[in-house]
């Protein structure tokens, strides 16, 4: 043995013990063996046959607690008990830690004994065993020694040795010692130098989940709640340190029970006593640097993932480890199958090159820290993260964000060289400190392609705004302030104007400056600015030098006077006028919009404004105005009751011209789309195509009022759904003031529809009335927008105020008959008819069902049909009434009108028949969408691919197909050629 250098005067330091707050409080929960081990052992040493005691736990677990219970027995047995606790601070100092345990005093020395030819210090290790002997002689011992592990290597040397001397004689050596995987390999503890007859080595496990529970409920409450219960075990991790002081913070903060919170906190700001956290720091401490450098990028990842319970799916995009499936972004997109997908369950290799660490040793970490409870492997991928937030939050505590910054850009770095994908890569560079280098900014750009084509429009907008962050050239900038502000357009109240602004600001050349005002200008006309978006339009100064642009800039103007009456009336007054006096000037596109303002004018026949608008369809047009052309066109077609041409028109503005949702005809294409859907009665595909549209379950910013709202509106009071309808358009607020959007206008005239078919016929009125106000300051004076005058004397009659429905009725029918087509006018005179009534009113009523039947208006056709039925049943002809009204209920059926069903058989049975049950089977029954996809889903075409084909949603085509296979009586796809082949000669 090496003995202490002597030095006169100077005693050995004796560290205090650290006030470690885990293991005695926590109790002696499932150490029943580790007791038993400490009383056979303490009575075989009082009777004169000591030995070494050894408990290796890991940091936290309880190995001071143990000595303590040790201590206590001891001195109930009547043994002495001499102390030492081990530290870091007298690790250099030899025989120390020996100096401490037997009170060694400071003068104490063996020079009496010295040979002169040798050392005296060589011979001061058994000085200290000889005082060791002496101690012993008096009374039996009880060595208890702490945290071995960090002792000087000249104490542990004289520990070992003396566990070999202590057969015969009457004391016990009780020593802990660390026993935990780190990433620096620890070296070799007290037991490894001893044979097994002279060491018991007891492992110390962490608490179970039935103990962890059980002192949880203890410190909390019996009642405390499982979710409560469960959060705790999993941040404590069954190791009684970590899990006292959690404890001990959940009381401060919550002193009077588990507080307001379902389930436990899961931010380690919450804890502000902070008894939690200075544990974790004295468990990663004990740990080493290394380990603590692991811990806390795997951390850092796992905190900027964000993946949770439910596994692969739930990984948020972008940030997807190595190993980790992360979400698809779809069929055949791009080729790409998904941020960090692919990869292999390689996580701990990416882990120990991130942090430059032995792989071997990384892998034995993470397996280690499992079985321990402190990490767990996510579902799916098998990734490790922290058993709960609690901890993760307290391992990153007091990390400088420089330091996290550092390693997500060497974790950037290294999945690029790795071959991950772009939005692996670009998922670490949102995290980074901006001033980078162009590299950065053309990573998180080309991530967020990635994002947009797969739909998550989230994760492509956080990209781009983190690459705005990094110096780019002027016109790359001006580009990607456009993209970003095309998907804040949809989801911010901003609408993405601030980006567009900033984006026209960079434009210089003239072309590019009056696109960027086109979109700035549309941005503001949807954010209920008109005026601001026509100031937009005016800035741009004279283009009387570039024609093109200049018309450009005028179409984009009427397109956004759409919002505001005054300013509709003012545009297209000074572009009738201009088309008057230089007609050369009106290019195609201007005129297609000046048909579209006649037709609502009540200035043009249906017929003399399509054979207008075929022949400026065949026109030559500038590439720039070719879409508002379109966007007009498909209006004025679907108007005229034709929707072949209509959606003909539609699907070439949205598919051959790629319009961005910031130009002002893509909006104007989809509301047309809806309204042709809508005209034919084909209300679930109206619900699907609205149901995650911008504006259907809330519109406009301003009101809260659209389009697509109405149409849902109507759609759900259409197929019997009116509660669901009331949900919608409560709130929604239309200024009764001002005239407004014509959105808003749509909006009331389906609310009004809607108060009707619950009973509120009067409050049905005042929203006819008001729409009816809005049209006509608007110069929209023709129905084929929305009917309110019909309506309005349908109401009247129901309030039976028959003069006033006439006057309306008539009014109606008179722009009705200047239109000229089934529809309108097959309305008009049904409403006319109801409101004229005797012989007269049934001629009306059979006109209108001449007009509508043969076309495919069916939800035109199904009213008239039970309007003239009601009318022959009071003229005393039920017999006659009867076809009719079973034609009506089995056409309502067919389109899925609950209403209009429900209303044909109360006619039915006041015509003194009754409706059997007709339900239609069969392929007869198939509407033309369902025909249409269940033919090509039974030529072998995916859901995908039909999709594609016919630019409907793979949720429509999906419902279309279960729609199908009830009709048809079948349950897979595989059966659809043989039902449809079989059918297709079997009547309705």
């Amino acid at each position: 043995m090496t003995a202490l250098p002597r030095q006169p005067g100077l005693r050995p330091p004796v560290p205090a013990p650290l006030s470690d707050p885990g293991p005695a409080s926590a109790g002696l929960l499932e150490r029943e063996s580790a007791l038993e081990l400490l009383a056979a052992e303490a009575a075989r040493a009082v009777d004169g046959s000591g030995r070494l005691v050894l408990f290796r736990a890991p940091t936290g677990t309880g190995r001071s607690a143990l000595l303590e219970a040790a201590a206590d027995l001891g001195t109930k047995r009547g043994m002495r008990v001499l102390r030492a606790h081990a530290s870091a601070e007298s690790s250099g100092i030899p025989l120390s830690l020996v100096a401490q345990l037997l009170d060694a005093p400071h003068d104490f020395d063996d020079s009496q004994d010295d040979d002169h030819e040798t050392p005296h210090h060589l011979h001061h290790p058994s000085r200290l065993w000889q005082l060791l002997c002496e101690l012993a002689a008096g009374a039996p011992l009880l060595l208890a020694v702490d945290d071995a592990h960090l002792a000087d290597q000249e104490s542990l040397r004289w520990l070992t040795e003396g566990a070999r001397r202590l057969t015969g004689m009457p004391v016990l050596m009780v020593v802990t010692e660390r026993g935990q995987y780190d990433i620096t390999p620890p070296a070799p503890g007290l037991a490894y130098a001893l044979p097994p007859g002279v060491v018991r080595m007891h492992a110390v496990a962490p608490l179970s989940r039935a103990a962890a529970e059980e002192l949880v409920r203890g410190a909390l409450g019996p009642d405390t709640s499982d979710t409560w219960v469960d959060g705790c075990v999993r941040a404590g991790a069954g190791n009684p340190l970590l899990l006292r002081a959690l404890l001990d913070d959940l009381r401060a903060v919550f002193p009077h029970g588990n507080g307001p919170e379902p389930e436990l906190p899961e931010n380690c700001a919450e804890l502000y006593s902070g008894s939690f956290v200075a544990a974790v720091a004295w468990w990663l401490r004990s740990a080493g640097e290394e380990s603590i450098v692991v811990a806390r990028a795997l951390a850092e990842l796992e905190e900027s993932a964000g993946y949770f319970e439910g596994g692969e799916d739930e990984v948020e995009p972008g940030h997807g480890f190595p190993g980790t499936p992360g979400p698809r972004p779809g069929p055949a997109v791009h080729g790409d199958p998904g941020p960090g997908h692919g990869l292999g369950d390689d996580f701990g290799d990416f882990l120990s090159e991130l942090t430059r660490t032995d792989p071997e040793r990384v892998g034995g970490w993470v397996t280690a820290m499992i079985r321990l409870g402190l990490l767990r492997r996510s579902p799916g991928s098998g990734v490790p993260r922290f058993a709960h937030p609690l901890l993760r939050g307290a391992v990153l505590d007091g990390w400088p964000r420089s330091h996290r910054h550092a390693l997500h850009l060497r974790a950037a770095e290294l999945r690029r060289h790795r071959g991950d994908g772009v939005e692996a890569v670009a998922g670490h560079l949102l995290r980074t400190t901006p001033g980078g280098t162009e590299r950065v900014a053309e990573a998180l750009l080309d991530a967020a392609s990635d994002a947009s084509r797969a739909g998550r429009t989230g994760a492509a907008a956080r990209y781009l705004r983190r690459a705005l962050d990094e110096p780019m050239p002027r016109e790359r900038r001006a580009a990607v302030l456009t993209e970003l502000g095309e998907l804040e357009f949809a989801t911010l109240r901003t609408g993405g104007i601030p980006r567009l602004a900033e984006a026209l600001r960079l434009q210089e050349r003239p072309r590019d400056r009056v696109l960027a005002a086109v979109n700035l200008g549309n941005a503001l006309a949807n954010r209920g600015k008109p005026h601001a978006a026509l100031d937009v339009m005016r800035d741009l100064g004279s283009l009387d030098g570039e024609p093109v642009l200049a018309r450009t800039a005028q179409t984009a103007s009427a397109f956004f006077s759409d919002h505001d009456p005054e300013i509709r009336r003012a545009v297209y007054t000074r572009l009738r006028e201009r088309a008057e006096r230089s007609p050369e000037w009106i290019s195609p596109a201007l005129r297609a919009l000046l048909i579209r303002y006649e037709a609502t004018a009540g200035l043009v026949s249906a017929e003399s404004a399509m054979r207008q608008i075929r022949r400026l369809l065949t026109a030559p047009e500038d590439p720039l105005l070719v879409p508002y052309l379109l966007g007009a066109a498909a209006a004025v077609a679907q108007w005229a009751d034709a929707p072949e041409d209509a959606e003909r028109v539609i699907r070439t503005g949205l598919t051959e011209h790629w319009l961005s949702p910031l130009h002002p005809v893509h909006r104007s294409l989809l509301n047309a789309r809806v309204d042709t859907a809508a005209a034919r009665g084909h209300f679930r595909w109206v619900l699907e195509e609205t149901a995650g549209r911008p504006g259907a379950t809330g519109g406009s910013p301003r009101t809260g009022a659209s389009n697509f709202l109405a149409h849902r509106v109507i759609a759900l009071v259409e197929c019997g759904r009116s509660a669901e309808a009331e949900q919608l358009v409560a709130g929604v607020n239309v200024d009764e003031e001002a005239l407004g959007s014509w959105e808003q206008n749509r909006f009331l005239y389906a609310r009004g529809v809607l108060r009707a078919s619950v009973g509120d016929p009067a409050g049905a009125l005042d929203d006819f009335r008001e729409c009816g106000r809005r049209q006509t300051g608007r110069d929209v004076q023709s129905p084929v927008v929305t009917p309110w005058r019909s309506a309005a004397a349908e109401c009247h009659l129901l309030l039976g105020e028959t003069p006033e429905a006439l006057a309306l009725a008539e009014e109606e029918s008179r722009y009705a008959a200047v239109w000229d087509t089934p529809r309108v006018r097959g309305r008009a005179l049904r409403v006319l008819g109801t409101a004229t009534g005797g012989r007269r009113g049934l001629a009306l009523t059979a006109e209108a069902v001449g007009l509508l039947r043969g076309t495919s208006l069916d939800i035109e056709l199904v009213p008239a049909l039970i309007a003239h039925g009601v009318q022959l049943t009071a003229a005393g002809q039920p017999r006659s009434a009867r076809p009719l009204l079973r034609e009506a209920a089995t056409a309502a059926e067919r389109l899925g009108a609950v209403r209009l069903s429900g209303r044909a058989e109360v006619a039915l049975r006041a015509s003194g028949a009754r409706r059997g049950n007709t339900t239609l089977t069969g392929r007869g029954s198939l509407t033309a969408g369902e025909l249409r996809i269940a033919t090509l889903a039974s030529d072998g075409r995916t859901n995908a691919e039909i999709s594609a084909l016919l630019h409907l949603a793979r949720r429509t085509v999906e419902t279309h197909l279960t729609s199908t296979y009830r009709k048809l009586g079948i349950r897979r796809r595989g059966d659809l050629p043989a039902a449809l082949n079989s059918a297709a000669d079997e009547p309705m």
